[in-house]
């Protein structure tokens, strides 16, 4: 760990349960690549960085304060994660929270581990409706690897359900644990929720922060029908993302294991294709072999694969991958190709920005496209 202290200079913005602010360090950053303190000074390594606190743990830092940082993120220059982080307001700790039920820990033995109340423990009032809960009752759930997914999923359903003359219903954001933990940390999730696309957020495994906590994906899903009345549910892993280029060594594997709870719970899962036509690693350009791995050798039951009707040598090349999810190819899922005629209006409508891996619609739009389609089909007729 690269630990700094410093003190407050400038509130940045903030927004639900976090607030950005610059800090002037007592010591500079080492050069990436690990040099000393004193040499990285001498080369003017970053005196003045960016950190996020989180409100509900550690206070709400103010000009002035003196704050410790994790900055470890930003000594190895990371991209996923990349900002420093409030450990403490050492001389102006948060005060103790007021007696409340709940004992469920996520985070767990880590020093900031946070104590929720779960939806799904004896303490909560939703226990009983949730004790014996066991079926989603054929409820839409988009499966997506990337949590910039979660607004194109959105406008794809609202346009859908627009088009069969209904109203957008309760949208739920059920949050896994392979990115980021705090659900506060999701700017993304606080936009959607001020301009009424959103409904709540369900936080399940490590992740906390949401409206609900959930010790499961099992019982966040269950939550979700059962307790927030989700008419859709999108699951996808908070901010970040981790890979390692190899063909197990991402975040994303959880994809597959979301359907197989998705159709073990009696819902239907819908799984959203990782899809690109920028990406400069070829792994990722189509479709992700995140997205093959995950839905063609994690998950286990059978989930209907939204397929974009892209254009051009782009379209022909991820209905090609896309085949080996289906019966032709050897694989279990069904295959429903949709098209995104009209989706481009309806992403441009997002209250929120969209941007994957540091690129917009305009730099590369099949991402959004494929994720607005996976909407659009759990809005269909079929979902009920």
């Amino acid at each position: 760990m690269h630990w700094r202290r410093g003190r407050v200079h400038r509130l940045v913005r903030e927004w639900p349960g976090a607030r950005e602010v610059e800090v002037d360090l007592d010591v500079p950053l080492p050069r990436l690549g690990g040099a000393p303190d004193e040499e990285a000074a001498r080369e003017g390594a970053a005196d003045r960085v960016r950190a996020v606190a989180l409100v509900d743990v550690v206070g709400a830092p103010e000009p002035g304060d003196a704050v410790v940082l994790s900055v470890s993120a930003l000594a190895r220059g990371l991209g996923t994660g990349g900002s420093a982080g409030v450990v403490a307001l050492p001389d102006r700790l948060p005060a103790d929270p007021p007696p409340a039920p709940g004992h469920l820990v996520k985070a767990r033995y880590t020093p900031l581990q946070a104590m929720v109340l779960g939806v799904d423990e004896q303490e909560s009032p939703h226990h009983g409706a949730l004790v014996d809960a066991d079926d989603l009752g054929g409820l839409p759930v988009v499966v997506a690897d990337l949590h910039s997914a979660l607004p194109a999923v959105l406008a794809g359903w609202r346009a859908g359900r627009a088009a069969a003359g209904l109203g957008p219903g309760r949208c739920v954001y059920v949050m896994t644990d392979g990115g980021a933990l705090p659900a506060a940390l999701s700017r993304t999730t606080a936009g959607l929720r001020a301009a009424g696309w959103l409904d709540a957020v369900v936080s399940t495994g490590q992740s906390f922060g949401g409206d609900v906590e959930a010790v499961t994906l099992h019982t966040g899903l269950l939550a979700a029908r059962h307790v927030l009345g989700a008419d859709l549910v999108v699951v996808a892993q908070g901010p970040g993302n981790l890979g390692t280029g190899t063909r197990w060594g991402f975040s994303g594997v959880a994809c597959g294991e979301a359907v197989n709870a998705v159709a073990t719970l009696g819902g239907r899962p819908l799984a959203s294709l990782r899809v690109s036509g920028a990406d400069a690693r070829e792994r990722h350009r189509g479709v992700s072999h995140h997205s093959l791995t995950a839905y063609g050798r994690v998950a286990l039951a059978a989930a209907d694969v939204v397929v974009p009707r892209l254009g051009g040598a782009l379209g022909e090349r991820v209905r090609e991958q896309a085949r080996a999810l289906g019966p032709d190819g050897g694989g279990r899922h069904r295959l429903v190709e949709v098209d995104v005629e009209g989706l481009d209006v309806a992403l441009a409508a997002s209250p929120v920005g969209l941007s994957t891996m540091g690129r917009g619609p305009d730099v590369d739009p099949a991402p959004f496209l494929a994720a607005a389609a996976a909407g659009r089909e759990a809005a269909s007729p079929t979902t009920g």
